[in-house]
């Protein structure tokens, strides 16, 4: 049986409709796709509308429901995951004994994202080496989810220095861009940086901003305004009084002054 029609026998025997098992989560429409086998779940759907609907995970990967001695490996993998213990999570997995016509699938991918958790976890404590390391020795060749799993472990190859991503594949500058920024706001300047010059384009005014704020940070205070200049016309409110602490620190007094009046106004 198919994982959209297990979901669908799965909200029909629970007594809820599509609506009502979508919640605020997924659409309607993105449901009704899933059920009727035209669209395929992320992970975090799948184990959105398992939780609601009392099921495991696994019960809608695996092919026949039959008792599988992994079931507590598995449970205790999926909860630390959760919990972002992907050191403990991994070593759980240590336990799975193959083959498991029940986990075997659902295995391949926790193990993936355990692994690329990991990888996260070390760029963002400048453990660089290690994190390549986990990445290149992490396939993500699996049936289910793939092109999902192989563009996040492109992302954070993309974040790591002198590593390039496959040109044939969209442009992942959008999610660079939300990461950098949150490495900005966390106070990791070196990583902002390496994945802001990941990016394949750069030339637009929320590059310019976050560029411009990590020199700020940095107390460059020259290239912070000439970054910043080039995002003023679409982020004025916020890059006025950026502009007016470099001009201040530059001792271009006439300048911090202009910028501080155009806040004013």
């Amino acid at each position: 049986m198919e994982l959209g029609e297990k979901l669908r026998l799965a909200r029909l025997e629970s007594g809820l409709s599509q609506r009502q098992l979508c919640g605020e989560e997924i659409t309607r429409n993105m449901l009704s796709l899933i059920e009727h086998g035209s669209a395929k779940p992320s992970m975090k759907t799948l184990q959105y509308l398992s939780s609601r609907l009392g099921k495991s995970v696994s019960y809608f990967l695996e092919e026949t429901a039959v008792v599988s001695p992994n079931q507590g490996v598995m449970a205790a993998a999926r909860q630390l995951y959760g919990a972002g213990k992907y050191s403990e999570a991994n070593q759980a997995l240590e336990d799975y004994r193959s083959p498991d016509e029940i986990y075997d699938r659902e295995k391949e991918i926790l193990w993936v994202l355990i692994r690329l958790g990991l990888a996260e976890e070390s760029i963002c404590q400048e453990r660089q080496l290690y994190a390549l390391e986990l990445l290149r020795q992490t396939p993500v060749e699996t049936a289910y989810l793939q092109e999902e799993l192989n563009r996040k472990k492109l992302l954070l190859l993309g974040s790591l220095p002198g590593q390039q991503v496959a040109e044939d594949l969209p442009s992942l500058d959008g999610e660079l861009l939300l990461r950098a920024e949150e490495a900005l706001e966390t106070n990791q300047l070196q990583r902002c940086s390496r994945l802001l010059d990941a990016m394949e384009h750069t030339a637009f005014p929320r590059w310019h901003l976050c560029r411009g704020r990590l020199h700020l940070q940095q107390k460059q205070w020259k290239k912070a305004a000439s970054h910043l200049r080039q995002a003023e016309g679409a982020f004025s409110r916020e890059v006025y009084p950026q502009l007016e602490v470099c001009y201040r620190e530059l001792g271009n007094y006439q300048k911090a002054y202009e910028y501080a009046c155009k806040q004013r106004k």
